[in-house]
């Protein structure tokens, strides 16, 4: 599921600001660093929750032992306070990249952190095709990748009262 990427409000007028480091490989080997990802993700879900009206979102109440065995790979971006940004991905056998979590601290949230990780995940993966889903009702983040591109594939009920919306961005007419 996508990140909330603000409470409320347009998109489009969000200041341009890019994070001054720019996003670094995480390595959730690293305690300090799993524990960090961990609560960047449920602060930044417990927002999207509230937007989508659920808070069936499987991830906000995951486990420290569940986000490692996942098998993501990471890329965070950091902010005088810590952790600000995540997103989190696989590389699919046909080349797609599936994103499975893009998280923005609270703190982050239209400064910019968003764009930063997706431009760096683009970076190193230039013209593949690329999937993402985020809660239907999550406007923000649906705005940020209708921006970016992406288009939406369908809507379903993930879990009961968890409506996503799927997206894609590179892929042919029809095609998930």
């Amino acid at each position: 599921m996508g990140a909330a990427l603000a409470v409320g409000g347009d998109l489009a007028a969000a200041p341009t600001v890019t994070p001054a480091v720019p996003p670094v490989p995480l390595d959730l080997a690293d305690e300090s660093i799993a524990r960090s990802v961990l609560a960047l993700q449920r602060e930044s879900y417990a927002v999207e929750a509230a937007l989508i009206g659920s808070d069936g979102i499987p991830q906000s109440t995951e486990t420290l032992e569940e986000l490692r065995a996942a098998g993501l790979e990471w890329l965070g971006t950091f902010d005088e306070t810590g952790l600000s940004g995540a997103v989190s991905w696989k590389l699919l056998d046909d080349g797609t990249v599936d994103i499975f979590r893009l998280v923005v601290a609270p703190r982050a949230f239209r400064r910019g952190f968003a764009n930063a990780l997706l431009d760096a995940l683009d970076a190193r993966y230039p013209d593949h095709p690329t999937l993402v889903s985020t809660g239907r009702d999550n406007g923000p983040a649906r705005e940020l990748y209708r921006r970016r591109g992406f288009r939406l594939v369908r809507e379903r009920e993930a879990v009961a009262g968890l409506w996503i919306a799927e997206l894609s961005r590179g892929r042919p007419e029809g095609q998930a």
